[in-house]
């Protein structure tokens, strides 16, 4: 009994760390914990209705499990995961956020983002390590090092672009962007991924761009949340301005 406790504080704790990370980079007005919880948990109900879709969709023939093809992990990545994973997510931030009064500001977009997608790289966690019960601490430390911080900044694209969307006026290209990014960034990630698990004699070089595009990551996200802050700090001067 105390081995699945310790495999399951590793499969959530990654998860829970960036959530507070991004909870705590909010610094104007931070949201209710209660609704952090929430986020979280239609998090762990996407990636529970993410499953089956992604079944459905290989059983109908439609992607290629385990393809030994470029192009075949290719397709696999965008349409297989990226898209199904993703869009489940934004369907559950908008069940999120579409009554939310504690949505006041442009960083709150991202804030509620991240915590559904830490409830979903939790859920996933959880199912691979316990799948991989002989090798969970390999397993967990590659997850906590890539898969979560992935999610987190899928996560961050997509609240970014929902604040855009929801508080400016924003451009058409904007709008599709709230999916469209994290999707081409979910995508890229399992592609690399899935290839490398395809070419032995690549393996090599492609684990290395994966590495490099993980490394370029935490940058964008970055520039992306002081974007938000520097909004939201502006809106709030203004607000006392006039006052």
């Amino acid at each position: 009994m105390a081995k699945f406790y310790v495999v399951l504080a590793a499969a959530v704790l990654p998860a829970f760390v960036l959530l507070y990370y991004i909870y705590r980079r909010d610094k104007y007005q931070r949201e209710p914990v209660s609704q952090l919880l929430k986020g979280f948990f239609y998090g762990i109900l996407a990636a529970a209705v993410a499953g089956p879709i992604e079944l459905l969709i290989e059983q109908l023939g439609l992607v290629e499990s385990n393809s030994q093809s470029f192009g075949g992990c290719i397709w696999d990545a965008f349409f297989g995961v990226a898209l199904v994973e993703e869009g489940v997510k934004l369907f559950f931030l908008w069940l999120l956020l579409r009554k939310n009064k504690y949505y006041d500001e442009m960083m709150d977009g991202v804030v509620y983002a991240v915590a559904v997608g830490m409830g979903f790289a939790a859920a996933e966690n959880v199912g691979y390590l316990f799948g991989n019960i002989d090798t969970w601490q390999q397993v967990a430390v590659g997850r906590a090092i890539f898969s979560v911080p992935g999610h987190f900044m899928f996560a961050v694209a997509m609240g970014y672009y929902y604040s855009i969307v929801h508080f400016t006026f924003s451009t058409k290209m904007e709008r599709e962007f709230v999916l469209f990014v994290p999707l081409v960034l979910h995508g890229i990630f399992d592609s690399l991924l899935f290839i490398a698990n395809v070419s032995a004699s690549m393996s090599g070089v492609i684990w290395l761009i994966f590495v490099v595009f993980c490394l370029t990551l935490p940058s964008m996200a970055n520039k992306k949340i002081k974007r938000l802050l520097k909004e939201d700090r502006l809106w709030r001067n203004s607000i006392n301005f006039n006052f």
